[in-house]
């Protein structure tokens, strides 16, 4: 078994059962792509058993801190019954599951969505993919699905110098999958869709958002950066009259028009605009418009801390554009899903958007990811999603 040492003083984060190792970390010590190795401190303190990675910046991911545990087969698989039961209970009112969450189910770079029957899985770290064959086994065995999509094409497996790599790791068959989701249908392409197919993470804050516009009464809708427009569906089904789907994406627009069809909504109360979201927030704050509601739901700005600046000034303006462009008493969902904006430094970006608008608002409540994409006292970075729904004074 090849030694990872740590330097003297930077061994604390493993004792706190954090699993990152970053490279300045280490004191000596190599290994292959993804090979098991144990970490132990500048004196011979065991740490942790951990995958290596000789390409990133984190160069080794913590497996187990158990010097009596075994990295084989049995691991794996105890590893994956562990997180489907977990599941089991939460009671996810879906077909659509995030079975395995990376880092906070014990499995570093493992991503494990279940869609109806069939399993749409990300291996984003070496350590994984060098395991591949055995987790796609256990992971049939103890789900009793049948077929697993592979979407290892994020761009972070590029950081692990590992190729881009989709299609169909067992069995075969139609990539679209029809998702219950609370009283909705939606088609997912595990294949076409966005991360695994769809934001299954924002399921419980689409149906908070039904609620809050019955509650409210919101009539008239904005949905920005809606992809396939699970937002516009709830906003239907909380009694809106007319809901704007802002996209640049043609096919997830189109996509938007189908759903609204399949969950038996009326097609003239929705509107599928293909345009630039930032653009038209300034057009239609020249033009004198006003929504009752608006969500802002961007892709990932920020990645990491370092490019939290550059991001802030964009959550920032988007989030301007939105308040001023609320009715009084309306309502703002705002998100960030970038890991380098923490929720307190997103709760001040949008604060500082409120004072350049000269708008006020009520904080109703902060927002996260489903309970199925669960955060660990150990591993904080795991809280990616962050959200606030503001009610404009």
């Amino acid at each position: 078994m090849k030694v990872i040492q740590i330097r003297e003083g930077k061994e604390r984060s493993l004792l706190r059962r954090h699993p990152w190792v970053f490279q300045g970390s280490i004191a000596s010590g190599k290994a292959d792509l993804g090979e098991t190795v144990r970490v132990q401190s500048h004196d011979g303190q065991f740490l942790a058993w951990a995958a290596y990675s000789p390409n990133s910046q984190i160069r080794v991911r913590a497996w187990s801190f158990d010097e009596g545990e075994r990295i084989d087969r049995a691991f794996f698989r105890r590893r994956i019954e562990q997180a489907v039961a977990v599941r089991a209970r939460m009671a996810v009112p879906s077909n659509g599951v995030r079975l395995l969450h990376g880092e906070a189910d014990g499995l570093p770079g493992l991503v494990v969505d279940r869609y109806d029957d069939t399993l749409s899985v990300q291996f984003l770290s070496s350590g994984v993919e060098r395991w591949k064959d055995v987790i796609a086994d256990e992971l049939l065995a103890v789900t009793g699905c049948t077929r697993i999509f592979e979407r290892s094409d994020a761009s972070v497996r590029q950081l692990e110098g590992l190729p881009s790599v989709t299609g169909w790791l067992r069995g075969d068959g139609s990539t679209v999958i029809t998702l219950q989701e609370h009283r909705w249908h939606l088609r997912v392409d595990v294949a076409e869709g966005h991360k695994t197919g769809y934001y299954l993470d924002q399921r419980d804050n689409r149906a908070l958002f039904a609620d809050m516009v019955r509650q409210y009464g919101c009539k008239q809708v904005l949905n920005c950066f809606s992809y396939t427009g699970g937002f516009s569906v709830a906003a239907l089904a909380g009694g809106a009259e007319e809901v704007w789907s802002v996209d640049s994406s043609a096919p997830a627009l189109a996509r938007a028009v189908e759903h609204v069809a399949l969950n038996g909504f009326e097609a003239e109360r929705h509107h599928a605009v293909d345009a630039d979201v930032n653009a038209l927030l300034r057009q239609h704050l020249k033009e004198g418009r006003r929504f009752d509601a608006i969500v802002l739901d961007p892709p990932k700005l920020a990645p990491t801390a370092a490019h939290a600046e550059r991001a802030a000034r964009a959550y920032k303006d988007i989030n301007r554009l939105g308040l001023m462009l609320l009715n009084e008493g309306g309502l703002l969902l705002s998100f960030s899903c970038s890991g380098g904006i923490s929720a307190d430094l997103f709760h001040k970006i949008v604060a500082g958007a409120g004072m350049d608008a000269k708008v006020d608002a009520y904080l109703l409540r902060r927002l996260e990811a489903g309970s199925d994409h669960p955060t660990t006292l150990t591993f904080p970075e795991g809280e990616y999603l962050k959200g606030l729904a503001l009610l404009r004074r």
